[in-house]
């Protein structure tokens, strides 16, 4: 026999999930999920937060002025990336042109301590829309690693995704 199914294999490439996943209808989900909830935040801090605001005490005000602005600024950044992918998608530009600008978008970052006294006392929405927004974060995150293909981490919490994780690993799958 000859080594012709060797030299096909060989030249088989690996489905790389998240550039299909990017042209799926869940990426188109996750970019209207995504623009809606900026512009829902953007309607809230605009309108009703503000009042809501104004009624607050000292401490809570200044907790709300910092959230408030992590939240737009984590918004603003997701909104950033999807559009790109989008453009991408839509072949409004290379990949390599989204590659230079999407240098300057930080995914990762503007936490949010969603716990403690000083959480509890924000308006009920805000603490919504920031734990929305930390979820789509995540989210974007890891469709970003996937497209990159940067090896991803699987919560602490999940001993399948953790022996996946060894495995891949132990392969040569990521560090």
């Amino acid at each position: 026999m000859s080594n012709d199914n060797s030299t096909k294999e060989d030249d088989v490439a690996p489905i790389v999930f998240g550039r299909r996943f990017a042209h799926s209808e869940t990426f188109k989900t996750l970019f209207r999920e995504g623009m809606d909830l900026v512009e829902e935040t953007a309607a809230y801090l605009d309108g009703d937060g503000r009042s809501e605001s104004r009624d607050l005490m000292r401490a809570a005000s200044l907790g709300y002025a910092t959230e408030s602005m992590r939240l737009t600024t984590r918004l603003m950044q997701i909104a950033s990336w999807l559009l790109l992918q989008r453009a991408v998608n839509d072949g409004e530009m290379t990949a390599e042109q989204a590659g230079q600008e999407q240098a300057k978008v930080r995914l990762r970052g503007y936490n949010s301590s969603i716990t403690g006294p000083a959480w509890d006392e924000l308006p009920a929405r805000l603490r919504s829309l920031i734990e929305r927004s930390i979820r789509l974060q995540d989210r974007v995150v890891r469709l970003d690693d996937a497209l990159s293909g940067a090896p991803t981490e699987a919560p602490a919490d999940n001993p399948v995704g953790y022996q996946i994780g060894r495995l891949a690993r132990a392969f040569g799958g990521g560090e």
